[in-house]
């Protein structure tokens, strides 16, 4: 049975990450993936994620920075994704891209801007596909 924890995180990651992209995640994990998701939900989404004391707005801005200086592209798309769902504008993200080139470096900086014009591009398409 899962803990409080990681039922709190798991509203959290679905409230940041949105429950598609979840629950897409979670019925991809095997015997191999299901401890480490585990520790996802409890640790990075219930303990830390879902504390009083940052919104999400600002954690989501304070991940894409971070991500940036750590390089890790594939995450810093889902993370720049889930900031436009908690509100942080584009131009805000611009802007930290901005400040993160002064104190990260121009190639880490250079790839968080290819990540953002192509998450920024994804939404654009989406927005302007007609839905059934």
């Amino acid at each position: 049975m899962p803990s409080k924890l990681h039922e709190r995180g798991l509203e959290m990651r679905k409230q940041v990450l949105g429950a598609e992209q979840v629950e897409a995640t979670l019925s991809a994990v095997d015997q191999f993936t299901q401890p480490f998701q585990e520790v996802i939900n409890e640790y990075v989404w219930g303990a830390v994620w879902a504390r009083p004391g940052i919104e999400p707005r600002i954690r989501s801005m304070l991940t894409i920075s971070m991500l940036t200086a750590l390089n890790r592209p594939h995450e810093l798309k889902t993370h720049i994704r889930a900031a436009l769902g908690n509100g942080v504008t584009r131009e805000e993200v611009m802007e930290i891209l901005l400040h993160a080139n002064v104190y990260c470096g121009a190639p880490a900086a250079v790839e968080a801007f290819r990540c953002m014009r192509e998450v920024f591009n994804a939404a654009d398409a989406a927005a302007q596909t007609p839905r059934p």
